[in-house]
């Protein structure tokens, strides 16, 4: 059996950031958080610090703006997965240039765990968002060096909770609000399972210099099909209300941000598409769910049981 690759995870206090922390940990690979003194010190971190430790992760002071704590950390490990939010995914070339300068990673999986940024349908400010994702991938391969890239689809977490209804925070259970014409079908993926496919990924020969897309057949559902599933779960019809493409162009434009970001996500999601529907070349693309079929995930149908 070989030996595990040493990974370092940069924002692993974050919202994915630290389901891949625990699975790398959960798994036996030995595992490196790159963390601020500025993160150590938010009470609203402890938690999740205390939790890594408890998991025996070292916690590795530093910051990508701190080329050199960022270069020690990685002179450490064999693997770097970059979770950093929406703010810091254009600073992403720090630790491009950080990896090339090391010289020993076998494997850099950048901040994506979302759309294939590829091929993808957004209008602002997504699609800068989106922009920015696949400028740094094409930066990684310029620089040759080796990388997964994880195409995790829609956060179970974000948008099953509330049936993906925008500014809502609890379940629907007299009225649902649809984007679009609700058809469109959506791939919805457990934040733990996500974390689960990327450790798997890291030292497996089948997804270097791969897109891994995380598409299991349990989990692609319309927010038709939802609402259906849904209703049948509470014993009661919703009122339902459909939100043409144009009011929801309208509603984004009209919109500040962070919420206008959720919207045009929703709107790339749930009306333009382009997660179940993506044909996964062999070329260029594995499914996670088909390379590790021992990984029990949680099935969308599962996941609204839990919430009821």
């Amino acid at each position: 059996m070989a030996e595990k690759s040493k990974v370092l995870v940069i924002g692993g206090t974050g919202y994915i950031g630290k389901f891949i922390v625990e699975a790398s940990a959960k798994s036996g690979h030995p595992t490196f958080a790159l963390v601020r003194e500025s993160t150590l010190s938010n009470p609203a971190k402890a938690n999740i610090v205390e939790g890594f430790k408890s998991l025996g992760v070292d916690l590795v002071h530093g910051d990508i703006y701190d080329q050199e704590s960022l270069l020690n950390a990685i002179k450490q490990v064999d693997v770097v997965i970059s979770t950093v939010g929406i703010e810091q995914l254009e600073d992403q070339d720090k630790i491009v240039a950080a990896v090339k300068a090391a010289g020993n990673i076998k494997r850099f999986l950048p901040s994506e765990f979302g759309r294939d940024v590829d091929c993808v349908h957004a209008v602002e400010p997504a699609k800068a968002m989106f922009a920015i994702k696949a400028k740094i991938r094409r930066l990684v391969e310029a620089e040759g060096i080796p990388y997964t890239y994880v195409s995790s689809n829609s956060f179970a977490g974000w948008f099953l909770p509330t049936l993906a209804q925008p500014g809502v925070t609890a379940p629907p259970r007299d009225k649902v609000v649809i984007l679009g014409d609700g058809n469109t079908k959506a791939v919805f993926n457990r934040e733990i399972d996500i974390g689960t496919y990327t450790i798997k990924a890291v030292d497996d020969p089948r997804t270097l210099n791969k897109l891994l897309y995380i598409k299991p057949p349990a989990n692609t559902y319309s927010i038709n099909d939802l609402v259906y599933l849904w209703e049948r779960k509470i014993g009661k019809t919703l009122e339902r209300v459909y939100v043409p493409e144009e009011q929801v162009l309208k509603n984004i434009q009209e919109a500040a941000f962070p919420l206008n970001l959720m919207l045009a996500i929703s709107h790339s999601v749930f009306v333009k598409g382009g997660q179940a529907n993506v044909e996964i070349e062999p070329s260029f693309g594995v499914e996670a769910s088909e390379l590790y079929p021992d990984v029990k995930y949680t099935a969308v149908d599962q996941y609204l049981d839990q919430i009821i």
